[in-house]
């Protein structure tokens, strides 16, 4: 096979699935013949440095073994650099992002045999203040669902798909709304809201789809923000995001646009791709087709062809 590969590889990504992977991806690369090496992660920061050390040594295919948050960091220094193509193999605990691609949780022998046809599209990407998203950013209650998966030394906590059930549910309680300042499209207003999702991608959460009609190459950034609401609103309206059908509901507004500005009197949590950070003002936008991603034309993948 044509190219020359690198495969970045977080051990510690989904409690020890990337690591489980290695294996079965040694396999394929014999199988199909591919030009690759495997490096790993030892530290948060390394995967950029990884990549960007690939990209100087020729490097023209830079793929992470791993999850959200690795493929975020690798992808810092890759952003429009068109003669490298990258792509993800799904090794994380929510695994979010490779839902945009149309690729399931868990490679099969056809997943593998489709990932090294290397088809592929290009990926708006977002930015907000000096961060990049490739799925999504959120404030509110979906921030503080994700500073609840990180302990007081801010690593992740481990545990399985169910950890986000039990955050979820906690926050739900005593989550309070904060008042936010907001230009968009030229129109400047003031709301509390319960969770303020920007996204390029759909599915958050390990299978909430906050911004159900997101198509991640159409130069667009999808926005969903719930107003403020009592608990049993809370209860109600996230039942009905599993499934999407929330964005009906009359406490939501969901729009689209390319920009937009959002300010707090004082520094809030927010999530880009699940890492959490804090600001009290939020410059955002996208950045049309800044990634060319291995992606499966014929699966549930959110672009437009």
């Amino acid at each position: 096979m044509e190219g020359k590969w690198a495969f970045i590889i977080n051990p510690v990504s989904g409690n020890g699935k990337a690591a489980e992977v290695v294996p079965h991806l040694k396999e394929k690369i014999k199988q199909y013949s591919v030009q690759a090496e495997l490096l790993y992660t030892e530290r948060p920061g390394h995967a950029q440095e990884i990549a960007r050390q690939c990209a100087d040594n020729g490097f023209d295919h830079i793929i992470t073994v791993g999850g959200d948050g690795t493929l975020n960091e690798m992808t810092q220094f890759l952003l429009n650099k068109k003669n490298i193509i990258t792509g993800i193999i799904p090794a994380g605990t929510g695994n979010d992002f490779i839902q945009i691609l149309g690729f399931p949780d868990h490679f099969s022998d056809t997943d593998w045999d489709t990932f090294f046809s290397k088809q592929t599209m290009d990926l708006d990407v977002g930015m907000v203040n000096e961060f990049h998203f490739l799925n999504g950013m959120g404030l509110g209650f979906d921030a503080e669902v994700a500073a609840q998966n990180y302990d007081k030394d801010e690593h992740v906590k481990q545990g399985s798909k169910n950890k986000y059930v039990w955050h979820i549910l906690k926050t739900l309680f005593f989550f309070k709304e904060r008042n936010m300042t907001i230009i968009s499209n030229g129109n400047k207003s003031e709301t509390e809201c319960f969770i303020n999702t920007i996204a390029i991608g759909r599915r958050f959460a390990g299978g909430f789809y906050l911004t159900p009609r997101a198509i991640a190459n159409d130069g667009l950034l999808d926005v969903c923000m719930i107003k403020r609401l009592n608990l049993i609103q809370r209860l109600s309206t996230l039942l009905k995001v599993p499934k999407g059908s929330h964005i009906e509901d009359e406490k939501v507004h969901y729009y689209q646009t390319a920009a937009l500005m959002l300010e707090f009197a004082n520094k809030v949590a927010f999530h880009v791709d699940g890492e959490l950070h804090f600001s009290a003002r939020f410059d955002v936008k996208v950045m049309p087709a800044a990634l060319q991603m291995i992606y499966n034309p014929s699966g549930n993948h959110f672009f437009k062809t």
